[in-house]
């Protein structure tokens, strides 16, 4: 049954691609121009041939599903990247989907709060504020007379995303027994980290504890705002949150009307990008300017203002050191330490040979480094060293995915804010500050000082661990526990060999004992009229298949 509702909603897709006659307009599409004879079935009802190009994919993405349209709204960040009509076009993709009846949004907050309106809000507002891929946000006012706004999940959107989700695993699967290297793009944790996001996107109440934590790492800030939750009236299916003012980000003639300082706020933007990742360990990751608001306040030192909390992302403290030391290693072109970085975090195989892969790094950067840093695309560089970092068996980093995203999306905002701003001249005193915060003599005392209480608790116990651990290394008697998956397939792998040797070794033996038989006349010896030697080698041949036969450990 699986198998079919895949078939279905591949399907599905490719009479989409053809319905909107993308195959006329992108090359991705025309993997699926077998199937162009669906527009011959079709027509073109919808008037695909007289759309823009842009309307096609925009609408084409709306019809697929909600991980379509966040993939459109990841590309309209990305104007420095495509045509100026088709960025216009996926920009409605960031709050402008066709939205579900108001009346239904209604129905759906009641059930979630388990009684009427009145009883909670002042007034509601049945026309959607704004309508996305999984939510739609209507306006309201509490009893007290605040304005907020309530944010309420698509009717049946968990069930669209399990289809989308379903249909990526069979491909990831597919991907890890067919593509070549699979193991260093690892597909299926790839998609798995896509599924993760995507399920914390559908509990809002992660969502609201998300804006919550960012509320109060910013509180007091003149760089970011984030709205107050209420907590109340705020369930799975939706929240309510203080309603906020300001500039839609992708407004920008409205910014200039308000004299908002275009460079300031690009600086502002990166210097955010490295603050959420490098101090708080805790970043927005959805940064498309549908989520973000500039406030009309103070418009030559601006405010963001952050409204979407569904995609946060966070990493593991050694991952968080090695990215911090490799921005300040390329940011002062210390090529060299890039690869022992690479290398050390595990993210390379071993047997690399380092002068290699620092040469390789430098043969991608120096040719940047020789034009002013304004006109220096970060991303682009980055893409560039993917590219080469994969032919020395890169791996991929599923739990990177978000902060790589998130990069490009920054620098996709500070490029449209102000074209010629060094996003690397921004960044590097932001990272400088931040390392010397986290990882200097004043961070190492306090780290101390945590851990020193603990340290004392647990100094009596050490002479008598010490002496345990020597009596057992004296006597023979000591033993060492070690659980890993890669071991144990290790071990499999060893047992599996042995049984497919002692299976050969048998099958030839046979087949030997069947050529001798042979030379004899008639074959030798019969037994029920059979020749010893057919059974000999038909026996032999049979340990061989089984010897041979495909095992996975």
């Amino acid at each position: 049954m699986k198998g079919l509702r895949h078939f279905a909603r591949i399907y599905r897709i490719s009479s989409v691609l053809m319905r909107y006659r993308l195959d006329e307009v992108t090359p991705a599409a025309r993997l699926f121009t077998p199937l162009a004879w669906l527009r011959a079935f079709s027509g073109d009802k919808i008037g695909a041939a007289s759309m823009p190009r842009g309307e096609r994919l925009r609408r084409a993405l709306e019809d697929l599903g909600p991980i379509f349209v966040k993939f459109g709204q990841i590309l309209s960040t990305r104007r420095d990247l495509l045509p100026a009509d088709v960025a216009d076009e996926l920009e409605r993709l960031q709050d402008r989907v066709a939205p579900f009846p108001g009346a239904q949004a209604r129905a759906l907050i009641e059930a979630q709060l388990g009684g009427p309106i009145p009883q909670f809000y002042a007034s509601f507002d049945e026309t959607p504020l704004a309508s996305a891929s999984i939510a739609q946000v209507h306006a309201a006012t509490l009893l007290d007379g605040r304005d907020v706004v309530i944010k309420v999940l698509r009717p049946d959107i968990g069930k669209r995303i399990d289809a989308d989700l379903g249909l990526l695993k069979v491909l990831a699967r597919i991907a890890e027994r067919r593509m070549p290297q699979a193991e260093r793009i690892r597909p299926q944790e790839v998609v798995a980290e896509i599924e993760r996001t995507l399920r914390f996107e559908l509990d809002l109440m992660r969502e609201a504890a998300n804006g919550s934590l960012l509320r109060r790492n910013w509180l007091g800030s003149a760089e970011l705002y984030a709205p107050e939750m209420i907590w109340p009236l705020t369930r799975t299916g939706m929240i309510t949150m203080e309603r906020v003012y300001g500039i839609p980000m992708n407004d920008l003639e409205a910014m200039r009307a308000a004299g908002i300082n275009f460079e300031k706020l690009a600086e502002r933007a990166v210097r955010l990008f490295f603050t959420q990742v490098f101090r708080d360990n805790f970043f927005h990751a959805d940064l498309h300017p549908g989520n973000v608001l500039i406030s009309r306040e103070h418009p030559q030192n601006p405010k963001f203002i952050a409204l979407d909390f569904g995609i946060m992302g966070t990493l593991t403290p050694t991952d968080q050191r090695y990215l911090a030391e490799n921005f300040t290693a390329l940011f002062t072109q210390d090529y060299r330490r890039i690869a022992e970085l690479h290398l050390e975090a595990g993210w390379m195989p071993a047997e690399v040979r380092i002068d290699e892969l620092e040469g390789a790094v430098r043969s991608i950067c120096e040719p940047y480094f020789t034009r002013p840093l304004s006109e220096i695309s970060l991303g682009e560089v980055l893409m560039k060293l993917f590219a080469v970092a994969q032919q020395y068996q890169l791996t991929i980093q599923p739990q990177l995915i978000l902060l790589q995203k998130t990069l490009l999306n920054i620098e996709g905002i500070a490029r449209t804010l102000w074209p010629k701003f060094d996003i690397w001249g921004a960044a590097k005193p932001v990272l400088a500050e931040i390392m010397l915060q986290k990882y200097g003599w004043n961070a190492a005392i306090a780290e101390i000082r945590t851990r020193l209480p603990s340290w004392i608790q647990n100094a009596p116990e050490i002479p008598r661990l010490m002496h345990e651990f020597l009596k057992q290394s004296v006597s023979g008697s000591h033993q060492m526990n070690m659980r890993s998956v890669d071991l144990e397939r290790l071990v499999n792998v060893t047992r599996h060999g042995q049984h497919q040797t002692v299976m050969a070794i048998l099958g030839s033996g046979l087949t030997i004992v069947a050529a001798l038989l042979f030379a004899l006349e008639a074959g030798g010896p019969h037994i029920a009229g059979i020749p010893l030697a057919a059974i000999a080698a038909g026996l032999g041949g049979l340990w061989a298949f089984f010897a041979a036969w495909p095992h996975r450990p």
